[in-house]
């Protein structure tokens, strides 16, 4: 096991370097001049030929390419043409806001996809099968932002239910010892901020969680109704094993696995992905502050936020495989 988690560690090199490769390639070549940006559009060819020389950009883009990597190596991932503070402070300091986010509605997305499946695949044909397949249907092919803005109409315009953007109230923003603000209520007992932040995490994560709902309960469908037509699970049921014990221990346990695959790639997905909830709840996480950066041609945020989404989707497929080992005592690496 060991031996192959530190196989699949080397292997994360080249993947992470073809992807800051592409990323670099795109960045020059579809996105707007940042100089003219950075300085305004009154600003003179010659203040714009300097700010280049100063940031490197007068150079072939291969040497820029290749002073980019040395300083990524040395964990330098630059410095943003805006703020003036390097990359990795920028990115990580709001991370704690997207991994919260995503968290929620990965956890959100399992309980209920899950069930929605089980239920399905136990009541096959009946009316819970089909308004379940009917939700899961719902659930891929409504865009999120959509989604968003009809919760945050309903529950918050109409109802008053619940806020409609942002992740605290500012007065009750807790002090930051871990980023995440869930923890660091709890850890400094103020309820009162914990109950603002988890206020305005539903509608953002039940956005997100949608789409990653019925991927989760359309697998654990297709899976458990292949499970149940096993023959082990007739062999349980004549021994007069009790029926919830038969769902939950043979069938559910037996078709863990592909279950675990998409939840972990959905995960994956859901913290690199959540750009559209972000901008329409104005979320202070990754997503949103990615597309500020597009926008303003900001490479070194550009370029470190998708070489960090690319390193967690390969962290995610390892450790699921780590998983299937734990679930499946029949699965070997070497």
């Amino acid at each position: 096991m060991i031996k192959y988690i530190i196989k699949r560690l080397l292997l994360l090199i080249p993947v992470l370097l073809g992807v800051s490769i592409i990323i670099f390639a795109i960045m020059r070549v579809f996105s707007p001049d940042p100089a003219g940006i950075v300085l305004g559009q009154h600003a003179t060819e010659e203040k714009m030929v300097e700010w280049r020389a100063a940031n490197g950009l007068d150079q072939p883009v291969v040497t820029q390419y290749v002073e980019y990597m040395k300083g990524v190596f040395k964990g330098d991932f630059g410095t943003s043409y805006y703020s003036k503070k390097p990359v990795a402070k920028e990115i990580f300091s709001r991370f704690p806001a997207t991994l919260e986010l995503a968290f929620c509605a990965i956890i959100i997305a399992s309980v209920f996809g899950m069930s929605l499946g089980v239920l399905s695949a136990v009541k096959k044909n009946s009316w819970i099968d089909n308004m379940s397949m009917v939700l899961s249907l719902v659930g891929v092919s409504m865009p999120i932002f959509w989604l968003g803005i009809l919760l945050i109409i309903f529950f918050s315009g109409t109802l008053g239910w619940l806020p409609a953007q942002g992740r605290i109230e500012t007065l009750l923003r807790p002090e930051n010892v871990t980023g995440f603000y869930l923890i660091d209520s709890l850890i400094k007992g103020n309820m009162e901020s914990f109950s603002s932040a988890v206020r305005h995490l539903v509608l953002p994560s039940i956005a997100l969680a949608m789409y990653s709902m019925a991927i989760i309960a359309r697998m654990t469908r297709s899976t458990m109704l292949e499970t149940l037509s096993q023959d082990y699970i007739r062999t349980a049921r004549a021994k007069g094993i009790v029926e919830r014990k038969v769902i939950r221990k043979h069938a559910l346990s037996n078709a863990l696995i592909p279950i675990v695959t998409v939840i972990g790639i959905q995960l994956g997905s859901l913290m690199g992905g959540a750009v559209l909830t972000e901008t329409v709840f104005a979320w202070p996480g990754i997503g949103k502050y990615t597309v500020e950066a597009i926008m303003k041609s900001d490479f070194p945020i550009v370029q470190g936020v998708v070489l960090l989404v690319a390193f967690i989707f390969v962290m995610m497929n390892l450790v699921v495989d780590i998983i299937y080992a734990f679930l499946d005592p029949r699965i070997k690496y070497s």
